[in-house]
């Protein structure tokens, strides 16, 4: 049901951007309506599309005098429900804000609008030879705002670090509509707090983006793909935490346990080799020295691991079927079953054959199927349960509790790069105390007074003051 302060704001909102911009159809609510998770939703009263950021605060300070609840959105990729409707809400969409503004390559930054697209950002990169490392599985679709929004990583993260790393700064506009420009466009800066790095990871709670500035690097003259084989994931656990010991820091280094193998060759009959059980891929770039130094020490430290087999992709082909396939893997497992979550939790790297073996026993005593995926030279996996009746759920949520519980027990922490949205927001306290959870919470009512701007995400839930 619709509220009467939101039918009162879409009104105004239709006034004041124009119809064309504020949709009330079926079809445009239902489909904005979730993300990529299973949270449960409602419709929002309706989706709104701004065409400029001062657009974008006119959307807000309207809702905000209303009183109608915001979720900003982009592509609707997120894992975790950060973008999905909890609560009647208005949806503001920033998929429309999507201009390369420019490239600045003296001084290593682009600015750009949160829609753009994140594998076309890299796209626009290449061509100026220049690279943008975070790579999110769903870099073909997801978008730079949504990145920023939850601080995603991806393959790359291990060399190159994360989201956050190459955010410089940015504009945002807050619940009241009051525009933000944090940050800074120079090498160097610590002028007051560090604001950018609070609203990196924030998950659209505490203020909505209009422009980023990012951080591009020169891109790398060669990289190098190879692929190791293993009998169980606990030698490939110790495999990659052998391969950290050595000092080798590789581009990336990807697991696929047994059941992820399996789907990979449903993908792709040739991807990966028959008796390949589990699989790491291994990536190292730079120039050509440094890029065969690298893999002649790869190869003799995955020998001395117990590697099945060490392959090393012979052609640009070869590395992007492998990278194909491990792209829609998560797709891929979700045929598998009627019902899929992805949990992305993080060990230190020493704790990566533990948590492993711990992810087994769990599947065994709860009788759920938990392939497992991630970029295991961060410690990050995607534990993934699959379940096809409603019977099954009780033990699912005892697996994802067990799961996390394991995690927190390693020196773990909750998310890598998902974020925590409205599906882990109920296990933050596994995690960090009640005074941190407490600071955390007068943040978001400073910027955010009435608890507006997607509200019921990240903390802990707390009865909505504009109801």
């Amino acid at each position: 049901m619709v509220r009467r302060e939101h039918e009162r704001a879409v009104i105004a909102l239709e006034r004041r951007l124009g119809l064309s911009s504020v949709r009330t159809d079926e079809a445009a609510l239902v489909a904005a309506s979730r993300d990529e998770s299973e949270a449960e939703v409602v419709l929002p009263a309706a989706v709104v599309v701004p065409r400029s950021a001062s657009d974008v605060a006119t959307i807000l300070k309207v809702c905000a005098e209303h009183g109608a609840p915001v979720v900003p959105r982009g592509a609707g990729t997120g894992r975790t429900g950060g973008s999905a409707v909890v609560t009647s809400s208005i949806v503001l969409d920033t998929t429309s804000l999507d201009a390369v503004k420019s490239i600045e390559r003296a001084d290593g930054y682009a600015v750009v609008e949160p829609g753009v697209v994140t594998g076309r950002f890299h796209e626009v990169c290449e061509r100026e030879g220049l690279f943008f490392p975070p790579d999110p599985q769903s870099a073909e679709w997801c978008t730079l705002g949504g990145n920023v929004a939850e601080n995603a990583g991806g393959p790359r993260a291990l060399a190159y670090g994360v989201t956050r790393d190459y955010v410089l700064g940015m504009r945002a506009v807050t619940m009241q509509g009051d525009e933000l420009v944090v940050g800074r466009r120079t090498a160097k800066g610590v002028t007051g707090y560090d604001m950018t790095s609070l609203l990196v990871g924030s998950e659209g709670t505490l203020a909505v983006f209009t422009e980023l500035w990012l951080r591009v690097i020169v891109a790398p003259q060669v990289v190098r793909t190879l692929l190791a084989t293993f009998a169980s994931v606990h030698a490939a656990g110790l495999a990659v935490e052998a391969v950290l010991r050595a000092g080798i820091v590789p581009r990336c280094v990807e697991l696929l346990d047994e059941l992820c193998c399996a789907s990979v060759r449903e993908i792709d009959t040739a991807a990966l080799p028959p008796d390949a059980t589990v699989a790491l891929i291994i990536e190292v770039d730079g120039d050509e020295a440094r890029c065969d130094a690298l893999l002649e020490r790869l190869g003799a430290t995955l020998d001395a691991s117990h590697a099945r087999a060490v392959l090393v992709a012979k052609h640009g082909g070869d590395r992007e079927r492998l990278w194909a396939a491990r792209k829609v893997l998560s797709r891929a497992l979700r045929k598998r079953a009627a019902h899929k979550l992805s949990e992305d939790v993080v060990v230190p790297r020493s704790k990566l054959a533990a948590l492993l073996d711990d992810v087994r026993a769990i599947s065994s005593r709860e009788a759920i199927v938990m392939p497992t995926y991630g970029h295991a030279g961060d410690g990050n996996l995607h534990v993934n349960l699959l379940w096809n009746t409603p019977d099954e759920r009780p033990r699912v949520d005892r697996a994802i509790r067990a799961l996390f519980e394991r995690t927190i027990a390693h020196g773990g922490t909750l998310s890598g790069e998902h974020g925590i949205g409205v599906m882990k927001r109920d296990f933050l306290t596994l995690e960090q105390s009640p005074a941190l959870v407490a600071a955390q919470r007068a943040i978001k009512l400073a910027l955010d007074p009435r608890d507006l701007l997607n509200p019921h995400k990240v903390l802990p839930r707390i009865s909505h003051r504009a109801c």
